[in-house]
Formats: structure tokens, C-alpha cells, sequence
């Protein structure tokens, strides 16, 4: 079956008065592959279907929709089977490896927007998310597993060395609820301008520490961009976390993006070793 055929037989299946006249793939992650249907409809399947997962994602994501102040996919139809998540398209562009963004003013909404997440209380959702409290140690050890020097330019090294040889800050106690994946790859921002129009893909969200998003931040919005942030959220405490946090993603996303040949994530995580171990 090929994916054009998959996309329209879900939809006769869960939508069948609505015409499906054109398909096109959006791309894949880690963990899913998506497609645009007619330009308003987002469908996306697991690469490993989990069931209960897409259950649980789809009631997390109407859930979100409730409380967030930046749109989000609301869900349209699933079949939990096949791992299947079919929402209305959120306005925007994606912006990862867009060049000239506001950093500091992105950085500003997107520090507030985390402020209002942490603040949910967790009674809320805690029939839909986890807990992902991996302690420090275990992101300093995977991101030493990760780093392949000859990938690195050769200025970097000795800094990235250095800190993966250092020992790791105190894990944080205090989890909150968060999206747990706030990179640029899931922020949306107006397509003739920089307003944040959505955040996506929702699948990793989690009662985590809080450092965790503001440390994406970090490492792909630069100094101002993380600097705006961190005074929208008014954590000032989680400084040294996040920072840490950065280093070790930006290690994770390098190697992704060569493995997988996601040029879009490589080019960025090497742009942000300018600033992260500069």
C-alpha cells in the first residue's frame, strides 16, 4: 500500500463525507511520518504504532487546547491501530532553519508561554502525561556517547571535551507539567512575519524539569533569544540547568541530523556551538 493510498483510506474510513483532493508528505522525526491533506488537515502515523499511546496523545492534545494561549492541533480523527493522528493544520512555518528570526522576541513569548504551561496544575492532565526526570548524569552520559569529534569543528573541541568531563549539576526536584520538546522545530510563526502562530507536535510532553525547555531555548534561539526567555519566565534559578541541558541536546541533535541526514538540524546545532561553547 503506498502512503497516498493509506492517507485516503483513513479518511474514507473515519471521514468519508470529506474529499480528499490532495496529498502531500510534510516529512518524518524520529518516531512519525506525516502528510498534508488538501492544506488544512494534518495526518500523521507512528512509525511503531503503540495504540494506547494515540489514545492517550489525542486526549492529551484536546486537553492542551483548553488552556494554551498559542494554538495547538486539535485532534480531528485517530485509528489508535495504525497509529494514526489526524488534526487541522496549525497557520505558520515551521521555523527551524529560517534565517533573520527576532531571537529575543521569540525567545520573550515563548518564555511566557512555558510560564503558563509550568503553572498547570497537575491534577489536569495527569491522566495523560508521564514522568521524565532522567537525572543529570544520565544526559552527560548519553551526550558523551553521542559526541563524534571528527563531526565537531575543531575550535569546539577542546570546550566540548572539557564539559562532558565535568561533572553535571544537581538534579531538580520540582517537575512540572511542559511540552518537553520546545525546539524551533515545533514552533510555528506567521508566513510574512515572526508572531509565534503554534506550537506542535505535542508527543514527548511530560511532568519534567522545568530547565529542560528553556535549555532548548537556549540552544536554538542564541544568547538574546535565551536571555528573553528566561526573563518571560521569570527563572532565573534555572540558569544553570538549562545551559547544561543545551549543551547536551545540542550534541544529541547534531548527531541526529548526521545519521539521519536531516541537514536541517545538523546546520543548526553546529550554527549554536558558537555560542554554547564558545
Amino acid at each position: 500500500m503506498t502512503e497516498d493510498h493509506r492517507v485516503r483510506e483513513v479518511f474514507a474510513q473515519c471521514l468519508p463525507a470529506y474529499r480528499v483532493e490532495r496529498v502531500e508528505a510534510l516529512g518524518e522525526g524520529q518516531d512519525n511520518v506525516a502528510f498534508e491533506v488538501n492544506g488544512e488537515v494534518v495526518v500523521r502515523f507512528a512509525k511503531e504504532p503503540d495504540p494506547a499511546e494515540t489514545d492517550r496523545e489525542a486526549r492529551l492534545l484536546a486537553k492542551v487546547a483548553e488552556f494554551s494561549p498559542l494554538p495547538v492541533p486539535v485532534p480531528v480523527f485517530s485509528v489508535t491501530e495504525m497509529g494514526c493522528l489526524a488534526y487541522r493544520k496549525v497557520p505558520g512555518r515551521q521555523l527551524l532553519g529560517l534565517s533573520g528570526a527576532p531571537a529575543a522576541e521569540i525567545g520573550a513569548v515563548l518564555g511566557g508561554y512555558l510560564a503558563v504551561l509550568n503553572a498547570v496544575p497537575a491534577e489536569r492532565v495527569a491522566d495523560v502525561v508521564g514522568v521524565d526526570d532522567d537525572p543529570p548524569s544520565r544526559w552527560l552520559a548519553e551526550a558523551a556517547e553521542l559526541y563524534v569529534p571528527a563531526t565537531v569543528p575543531t575550535v569546539h573541541r577542546g570546550r566540548i571535551e572539557e564539559f562532558l568531563g565535568a561533572e553535571p549539576p544537581p538534579t531538580f526536584a520540582e517537575l512540572v507539567f511542559s511540552h518537553n520538546d520546545l525546539g524551533v522545530e515545533h514552533v510555528l510563526v506567521s508566513e510574512r512575519g515572526w508572531t509565534v502562530t503554534g506550537v506542535i507536535d505535542w508527543t514527548d510532553a511530560a511532568f519534567t524539569d522545568p530547565a529542560y525547555d528553556l535549555g532548548l531555548l537556549c540552544r536554538d534561539l542564541g544568547p538574546a533569544g535565551f536571555e528573553a526567555a528566561l526573563s518571560a519566565y521569570g527563572g532565573e534559578e534555572h540558569r544553570e540547568r538549562a545551559v547544561f541541558l543545551a549543551r547536551c541536546t545540542v550534541l544529541e541533535d547534531l548527531e541526529y541530523g548526521i545519521r539521519t541526514g536531516e541537514r536541517r538540524y545538523a546546520d543548526n546545532a553546529l550554527a549554536s556551538l558558537e555560542w554554547l561553547f564558545c
